[in-house]
């Protein structure tokens, strides 16, 4: 299908009106680092909410889920669903204590949570391995979804796509550098609102083509994918071995930490929690983030996904069967506007990624370690500049990637076992900066070992399950035994963390001895009650919504009504006794 004169006009015009928003929030963005990576801390919660929603629609998001429905069925993607414990735990029992932390990134949390040169250590590590790295394999697998979508509409070779997605990297990084966190946070509004309403334009499209919903699943049953309309994996089948699902269901939710599903939260994230009015704000902003994220946002992908394995069965990249559906399916006169919808997620992570990523390398870095005392202007230039050189190496990165999925296998088994640490540093005052140092280490050498020494295969399903085991299992033995082997922090410390946060007492009794003048919250049940009942809420909308379309009206109705249900119980709780704090 050829691209007309129209579809590049509507391309276009998408970018200058990206650079215009850009360009209208510059000023303030220049005022402070605090401006340009916090918004001043005056976000209100459906902004910071929706920001974070369209930062995980990327353009690779489709083509990854598209992979998971082709392998698995609609149950394959229980490999992200199996986070939404971990999402609402954040909600209720991270979100006030983050935005009352008062800090400008989570690597900034390891100096008031810890002390002393380990606690430096811990934060300008941290700072350039999540900065650098990290980032630039998540921004490499963004990039690598642009350039498979651009490789097939255009017709251009990998080495061609690239040099493109780098005009675009150019236009979204110069977007992010003018204009700082505000900038980001309103083009995210926009671009979610293009790229949510387009992949439902064409889930209308592909679904209608093969004959509508009772078409669509008529034809995988007589063609022997029957099993694809799933909710829960067949288990003990090839692709989703038992053990495989419940480490899913009962390890990577709280075990491993992964961009975007941080136990406790972190990351960009965080950044959004950081930038909320008040409590309150950070609250509602990140419950919606994961109402959105995991109950509304994935049922256009999962139908074009199934309408995929119709059309073109044995894809030898099956990620690319999203981009084959809209092609081939969607209308001339809406490819322009398709593509501007894809250009839209693929920008709105990018600009986060390299926002969130500068805000490492400068406030945790280079300010904290290199040039302490700069005036603010030169920090903000310094940012900029940060942003500039993540740019390019997230394109060297892209070059060397092949599978979306597997690099998000990659991150999730080198993380495996970090993510009790990341919880309990703040309900338990024992651990310490080494605590957290050597679960890091410990995941990834053991992680790296199995699949090296022990040839086991990430993208093998039961050789995932053993390494998330072992890994998990070694990393918790090595950092407990290294938290009581090594001293506690320093109680001034301590202290002031305790005042400055108010965790829940029952982890901190030596501590809150010596602040009684500190309420503690004495209602951790109810946190309790709000994480279960938000869990019910999210799973059933999640699958409520799932059966409705599929034509299943009278489960798909109890289902939603147990989930609104859920969510009226968790208002009311929050109602009564306050939103901003954990007790009144």
């Amino acid at each position: 299908m050829q691209l007309t004169a129209l579809d590049w006009a509507i391309v276009g015009l998408y970018f200058l009106f990206s650079l215009a928003i850009g360009w209208y929030y510059k000023a303030r963005a220049e005022k402070s680092i605090g401006e340009f990576f916090l918004s001043g801390r005056n976000v209100p919660w459906w902004l910071a909410g929706t920001s974070m929603v369209a930062t995980t629609f990327a353009a690779d998001t489709p083509l990854a889920v598209t992979g998971l429905v082709a392998r698995g069925g609609i149950a394959g993607n229980w490999l992200w669903w199996n986070f939404i414990a971990g999402g609402v735990l954040t909600v209720f029992f991270y979100a006030r204590l983050w935005r009352r932390a008062g800090v400008m990134t989570d690597v900034e949390f390891a100096e008031i949570r810890y002390s002393g040169a380990p606690a430096a250590f811990l934060r300008g590590f941290r700072a350039v391995y999540l900065g650098i790295p990290i980032n630039c394999i998540v921004l490499g697998w963004v990039n690598l979804a642009m350039v498979k979508i651009l490789m097939l509409i255009l017709g251009i070779t990998k080495l061609q796509a690239l040099a493109v997605v780098l005009g675009m990297i150019a236009v979204t990084s110069l977007i992010s550098t003018l204009a700082g966190l505000w900038g980001v946070l309103v083009t995210d509004l926009f671009q979610f609102a293009i790229a949510m309403g387009m992949a439902i334009v064409l889930a209308v499209f592909a679904v209608g083509t093969v004959g509508g919903i009772g078409g669509m699943k008529a034809k995988l049953i007589e063609s022997g994918q029957g099993a694809a309309l799933n909710f829960v994996p067949d288990l003990d089948s090839a692709w989703m071995p038992m053990i495989t699902f419940l480490v899913y269901i009962g390890m990577n939710w709280w075990a491993a930490w992964y961009p975007g599903a941080e136990p406790g939260g972190g990351g960009y994230v965080a950044q959004r929690m950081f930038s909320a009015k008040d409590e309150k704000h950070s609250l509602l902003a990140t419950l919606w983030f994961n109402i959105a994220h995991y109950a509304i946002r994935p049922w256009p992908w999962i139908l074009v996904g199934l309408v995929s394995l119709i059309l073109y069965p044995g894809l030898q990249d099956p990620e690319t069967g999203y981009i084959l559906v809209m092609m081939n399916q969607l209308p001339a006169s809406l490819l322009g506007l398709m593509i501007a919808a894809f250009a839209a997620a693929y920008m709105s992570t990018v600009a986060t990624q390299l926002n969130w990523g500068a805000s490492y390398l400068i406030n945790d870095f280079y300010k904290r370690f290199i040039k302490k005392d700069a005036g603010e202007r030169h920090y903000v230039r310094a940012s900029q500049l940060a942003t500039v050189l993540i740019t390019i190496l997230s394109a060297l990165v892209t070059f060397y990637l092949d599978s979306i999925a597997g690099a998000w296998k990659l991150l999730l088994v080198t993380g495996a076992g970090t993510g009790l640490v990341l919880l309990l540093r703040w309900y338990w005052w024992r651990i310490n900066a080494w605590s957290e140092v050597s679960s890091m280490v410990s995941a990834f050498i053991v992680s790296i070992a199995l699949q090296t020494a022990g040839g086991l295969d990430s993208d093998a399903p039961r050789d995932f399950a053993w390494i998330m085991i072992v890994t998990i299992s070694i990393t918790t033995a090595v950092w407990l035994a290294v938290t009581f082997l090594t001293r506690p922090e320093n109680m001034d410390t301590l202290v002031s963390f305790y005042r400055r946060t108010r965790p829940s007492v029952n982890g901190w009794r030596p501590v809150a001895a010596l602040c009684p003048d500190v309420k503690p919250s004495g209602e951790g049940w109810r946190d309790f009650l709000d994480w279960i009942c938000g869990a019910l809420l999210i799973y059933g909308w999640l699958f409520g919504v799932g059966k409705l379309l599929l034509g299943e009206t009278l489960t798909g109705a109890a289902l939603t009504g147990a989930g609104t249900l859920a969510g009226a119980v968790i208002y009311w709780d929050l109602s009564r006794r306050g939103w901003k704090t954990v007790a009144e």
